[in-house]
């Protein structure tokens, strides 16, 4: 019943979750309601949510070791939604990992898969892409996908007491100087 279940979700993500967009700057042109926040080059920063805890629900490493995000309190951490079958979701992990490696251990750059394969799909991308800073960890329930209900790929930004600074849907330069204002601000 839980893969019946996976998979209908899955689909779900596939149809509706991921920002299909072929060219990013198409998607910079999208204007976010007002509500939303600034737009921002590939997607919109959305602050509606600033002051939310972090959610509690677990995920897992590489190893399948069991962790939440208040495993990390104390540090900002930079929370990536993604899946191996999302166009802009790849685009964007060479940028994630440049952050993650100039940023050292002042921020967490935690790319969450997910991809209900788990490491049989994740590990596979991470070796043949080579990153030097990022780990893979996993939610092969697609938990924070669908109980925040975002599409993919999306970013959110927590400071050191685990608390929502704000969040960025779609494609997005993680490396550059716009990025670097935003994650600035969980300081």
């Amino acid at each position: 019943m839980r893969s019946v279940i996976g998979l209908l979700l899955l689909g779900a993500l596939a149809v509706a979750g991921c920002d299909k967009q072929s060219q990013p700057s198409q998607q910079a042109n999208v204007t976010a309601p007002a509500t939303a926040g600034v737009p921002a080059p590939g997607g919109a920063v959305d602050r509606s949510h600033k002051g939310e805890a972090a959610p509690t629900i677990p995920f897992t490493d590489a190893a399948g070791k069991k962790t939440t995000l208040a495993a990390f309190q104390g540090k900002p951490v930079l929370l990536n939604l993604w899946a191996t079958w999302c166009v802009p979701c790849i685009k964007e992990m060479p940028t994630l990992d440049t952050l993650a490696g100039k940023a050292g251990d002042t921020l967490v750059v935690l790319p969450l898969s997910q991809d209900l394969k788990g490491m049989e799909v994740v590990g596979p991308f991470f070796q043949k892409n080579g990153y030097q800073h990022l780990k893979p960890w996993l939610d092969t329930d697609t938990a924070f996908s669908v109980q925040l209900g975002v599409n993919l790929p999306t970013t959110i930004l927590y400071d050191s007491a685990g608390k929502e600074v704000w969040r960025v849907s779609g494609e997005f330069d993680w490396a550059g100087d716009q990025a670097a204002k935003l994650i600035a601000e969980a300081q």
